[in-house]
């Protein structure tokens, strides 16, 4: 984001990641200089309201935390990142296809295998305990250029090589 002096976060304080999630995020953009303004929402009326104190405070851009509840609420961030015209990062591809800007995190599809592939192995007789402890591997950078230029945003071409999935 060329020209970029402050970043809004929305987190879910009931989630217990949260606050960890909310330091390093504050840390870093006092890192870059960028002022950082935090707001909180744990249901559907908390987020719109969110939205319009950081659309009113003019961040220049908006970071999702990571949370489940969020994610059942994708098409109401989609519709409020159009509205207020705050270009927006998720950790899911779900919510750049609601009309998000971008997202970078784990592959959901991906982690679902990894799940599958468990199961099985305890269902061919492994002892749950025996199994070792797996993260997710592969991670998604998604973009949604739809999105980007109802913005006015343009999305360098070295970025969108980049991207594991560009969204028209």
């Amino acid at each position: 984001m060329p020209g970029l002096t402050s970043i809004g976060v929305l987190a879910n304080p009931t989630n217990p990641n949260s606050a960890a999630e909310v330091k390093d995020v504050e840390a870093a953009a006092r890192a870059l200089g960028l002022a950082y303004h935090l707001a909180n929402a744990s249901n559907e009326r908390e987020i719109d309201a969110a939205f319009a104190s950081l659309a009113e405070r003019r961040v220049g851009a908006l970071l999702v935390n990571a949370d489940a509840f969020y994610s059942s609420r994708r098409e109401q961030f989609g519709a409020l990142t159009a509205r207020h015209a705050l270009p927006a990062m998720h950790q899911l591809r779900e919510f750049v296809a609601a009309g998000g800007l971008m997202s970078y995190g784990a592959s959901i599809t991906d982690a679902f295998r990894q799940a599958a592939a468990y199961a099985g192995r305890i269902l061919k007789g492994a002892k749950p305990a025996d199994l070792p402890v797996v993260q997710s591997t592969k991670f998604e950078l998604v973009i949604n250029l739809k999105t980007a230029r109802a913005l006015g945003l343009t999305v360098p071409l070295t970025l969108q090589a980049a991207a594991d999935e560009v969204i028209e």
